[in-house]
């Protein structure tokens, strides 16, 4: 519990000071509580004495009422910490999360699953929350009382205390088991629940091609196997725990025959009164209460655990660390030196001694195989991770010197798998420069070559775009990208093929918006396409983690080398046509469905 206890500390943040003081609180309203369960033992006394000792009836009446008086009162400063704090802890400990989020490294962030992020942010936040401003007390309560109810009946009558001591005794190993199970059992449920949440998330994103493979609703394997995986999750962690559970419960019923049974026997030779022992059978209760409801608080502990766990493990996550005497770039030439990286996790390096320069206000275009490292080296200029060998340099500056917020004010990014959020076309542009007026943000979109169609939608730039952009074409979310980098007006552009992925229409007009983004800066392109940079500056081809070739398209073509090959290979591509017989049947197929 100490341990736990530490968790909920570190998760409640600023507010750790008022659940310290709501703990305090907690057990001393606990404290009051088990006194006036006391008081019945010289209460029942006073009232079974011949004659009635109605002075010393009436005293411990009223103290019995000012004790309940008295918890009332605590217990109500201990709840205002749930009602008060509850919702501020909760939206504090996601902030803090968010936070996290923003400053993890993309590596780490890239390799956690989205579902699984979801369940920290979302479930695991709300029952970590619920552990501080609920099960904490709960467990104060149930700790103190039956303290102090033991400690006052060892006082009256120390046989009948060996009972509740003996049974305390036994509990604990049953106790500890249930807890090992328990825990146990709640992380593996937890991360049960985490991989549905994620493949849920995957099957809404790609329910179209679910759709279009017959996979969709109860056909859907991929999520049928994580259900099951998720019910049996959930009932191995309850059957593992039902022998403990039923141990427990019988024991505290063992428990409270077995002091009823001694006290009627001392009662019967006269070594007690039978009003001490209904007052202390009372106060037994009280006692045996708390051990048959920490049957059910052990699990909701560890869940609660299971929650806090995951909640520290994401702000545990240390940011990727800033090298001191860094300072802002005043050129925006982009230079790797011997640089290598090899992804968490892997043998073969993405890079290997990688050396190149980019000079600044030039295009760049990196080119190769599928693989050969070109995305890995602009992850590495926008610090995704640092490599572990090398440096990559921005206008001289160790880009490891640069917070990446800073690094990032400097560099617009235009990938060719857009996300746009679920929001207004104008929301979604202004992200490049929040605080830009409306007129800035459509003279970006005009630069974009968005503005017209922008115009023509219902709504203008007050349309939501759907979830990811779902209500725009292809060639229309790529605009908008372009459109917030433009805004963004970065002097340094790294481009990711943002036009592999559109048909020729679209590419043109893409084309020209790409063309206004990239004057005047410096900027590096991924290609697959070779003739989209033939007027490059330089070409730098890539294979294999590293520099093969680099040059312009002229100059490479002139080497005969690996450059050369795939513009050959690419060249004859656009020549392809179906063989005649292939041709000759599809016509025979089309005119035979029509």
């Amino acid at each position: 519990m100490k341990r736990i206890l530490g968790l909920m500390m570190r998760a409640a943040g600023p507010y750790a000071p008022q659940f310290r003081t709501t703990l305090r609180i907690s057990m001393l309203a606990s404290l009051v509580q088990a006194l006036a369960y006391a008081t019945f033992i010289p209460l029942l006394a006073a009232l079974a004495a011949q004659p009635v000792d109605t002075a010393t009836a009436w005293f411990w009446l009223g103290v019995l009422a000012v004790l309940v008086a008295v918890e009332g009162v605590l217990r109500l400063r201990e709840s205002s910490f749930t009602f008060d704090y509850w919702h501020l802890v909760t939206g504090e400990m996601r902030t803090r999360l968010g936070d996290r989020l923003r400053s993890m490294p993309q590596q780490e962030l890239a390799r956690r699953d989205a579902g699984d992020l979801t369940t920290v942010v979302g479930s695991n936040v709300t029952s970590a929350a619920t552990g501080i401003s609920s099960f904490s007390t709960l467990f104060v309560r149930l700790v103190t009382v039956p303290a102090v109810i033991g400690l006052v009946v060892l006082v009256v009558d120390w046989r009948l205390a060996m009972v509740l001591v003996v049974a305390v005794v036994v509990s604990v190993p049953l106790l500890r088991r249930l807890r090992f199970l328990s825990n146990t059992g709640f992380r593996r449920v937890d991360a049960a629940n985490a991989d549905a949440a994620g493949r849920i998330v995957e099957y809404v994103q790609g329910l179209p091609v679910f759709k279009a493979t017959g996979q969709a609703g109860a056909d859907s394997p991929r999520l049928a196997e994580v259900f099951d995986h998720q019910r049996e999750a959930n009932a191995e962690s309850n059957r593992s725990a039902s022998v403990p559970v039923a141990a427990l419960q019988f024991l505290v019923q063992v428990a409270v025959v077995a002091l009823v049974a001694l006290g009627a026997a001392l009662v019967l030779d006269a070594r007690l009164t039978l009003p001490l022992l209904l007052a202390i059978v009372v106060a037994a209760a009280r006692f045996a209460e708390p051990l048959g409801a920490a049957v059910t608080m052990t699990k909701l502990f560890e869940m609660s655990e299971a929650a806090l766990g995951r909640v520290s493990e994401v702000l545990d996550t240390e940011p990727l660390p800033t090298r001191p005497n860094g300072r802002a770039p005043e050129s925006f030439d982009i230079t790797f030196t011997g640089v290598g990286f090899t992804y968490d996790g892997r043998t073969e390096p993405a890079l290997r001694d990688v050396s190149l320069e980019v000079p600044e206000r030039s295009l760049t275009a990196l080119v190769g195989p599928s693989g050969s490292g070109k995305t890995t080296a602009t992850r590495l200029i926008t610090r995704f991770a640092d490599p572990q060998a090398g440096v990559v340099r921005l206008g001289g500056v160790d880009v490891g010197t640069l917070a990446p917020e800073e690094l990032m004010r400097h560099i617009a990014v235009v990938f060719q798998d857009v996300y746009l959020f679920d929001d207004t076309i104008l929301a979604n542009i202004a992200m490049g420069r929040p605080g830009a007026t409306r007129a800035e943000v459509v003279e970006a979109a005009r630069a974009a070559n968005a503005h017209a169609f922008i115009e023509n939608l219902p709504d203008g730039y007050n349309t939501r775009v759907g979830e990811i952009g779902s209500a725009l074409s292809g060639g229309e979310r790529q605009r908008i990208s372009i459109a917030r980098a433009i805004l963004k007006d970065a002097p340094v552009v790294l481009l990711d093929e943002p036009t592999a992925a559109l048909d020729t229409e679209s590419e043109v007009v893409v084309q020209q918006a790409i063309d206004n983004l990239v004057a005047g800066r410096t900027v590096v392109v991924i290609a697959h396409r070779l003739s989209t940079v033939v007027r490059a500056d330089q070409i730098i081809v890539f294979e294999q983690g590293g520099v093969v070739q680099r040059g312009t398209h002229a100059e490479l073509l002139g080497e005969q080398g690996r450059y050369a090959q795939m513009w050959r290979a690419q060249t004859r591509a656009k020549n392809w046509r179906l063989a005649p017989t292939v041709e000759a049947s599809f016509r025979r197929s089309a005119r035979s469905a029509g």
